[in-house]
């Protein structure tokens, strides 16, 4: 039986004791040219444990990537807060390191130089040493070693990503903030990175937020799928429980009953809000 939780308007998702994120009544809004507002998220709610995997999934425009920002520091709400471990976040920190869909890598360093520049910034008061082995580390992690020396524009599109990633757990963060990682990725790339990523978190787990568009692979990486109505006023429309224990084997979970009962739930609540929407 799929297992899953609605959440009505305004309704509060609340995991006692277990508040490492909290996002409480977040609204957000923009004006308009006719001195109106144009609300793009109305009354999110949404608490998340400081080892939890959740993927965000709604329609182009429902506010899945303002929602990732705010929790980023990159963006403010019109009302509600954020909350990081019960601080309220108000601007970017190096706890919440954010991993986007177009690598943002800097074309004139190297991989090795990438990772280093943000581990430089960050991590001040550790040695030179300690340093170059936190970058050789991390390169390791993500199989980078034989790229280590190579400029962006030399290497692939997966290769740019893992480079992201490394530099993101490099300076080792609290959370990590992934904002559709794999998109701009072929299929068979997508499908190797989606499982080096998952395999160093089932190693170091941390809190992850990612957006993604891909059912199947908020499936297999997330232990709790967000699913969002849309906007304007988008909301929480339900919240997906994912069962499958860690660590998680692709063809395993595919083979199973409720993989298909899951998947098929989240494809018809995104249906029934892109008719909706017609």
């Amino acid at each position: 039986m799929t297992k899953s939780t609605s959440y009505p308007t305004g309704a509060n998702e609340t995991l006692p004791g277990t508040g490492f994120l909290e996002i409480e009544n977040i609204v957000k809004s923009y004006p308009t040219a006719d001195g109106g507002e144009f609300v793009v998220l109305d009354g999110v709610n949404l608490t998340i444990k400081e080892d939890e995997y959740i993927s965000v999934i709604g329609h182009s425009g429902c506010g899945k990537s303002t929602l990732l920002k705010m929790v980023a520091g990159l963006e403010k709400a019109t009302s509600g807060s954020v909350r990081l471990e019960g601080k309220e976040i108000r601007k970017p920190g190096a706890e919440r390191m954010m991993v986007f869909q177009h690598y943002s890598l800097l074309p004139w360093l190297t991989v090795k130089e990438n990772i280093r520049l943000a581990v430089d910034e960050v991590l001040k008061k550790a040695t030179r040493a300690e340093k170059i082995s936190i970058v050789n580390e991390h390169l390791a992690m993500v199989n980078l070693n034989t790229a280590a020396d190579k400029y962006p524009d030399e290497i692939s599109g997966g290769m740019k990503q893992r480079v992201g990633i490394a530099r993101a757990l490099a300076i080792r963060p609290k959370m990590l903030l992934m904002d559709e990682p794999f998109g701009a990725l072929d299929a068979l790339t997508r499908g190797k990175l989606q499982r080096q990523v998952l395999d160093i978190w089932e190693k170091q787990r941390q809190a992850v937020m990612m957006i993604t568009h891909d059912v199947d692979e908020a499936l297999y990486m997330s232990d709790r799928i967000v699913l969002m109505t849309n906007g304007p006023h988008a909301k929480i429309g339900e919240i997906l429980e994912v069962p499958f224990p860690h660590p998680r084997d692709r063809q395993q979970i595919r083979e199973s009953k409720e993989y298909y009962e899951l998947r098929n739930h989240a494809l018809n609540f995104l249906d029934r809000y892109f008719t909706q929407d017609e």
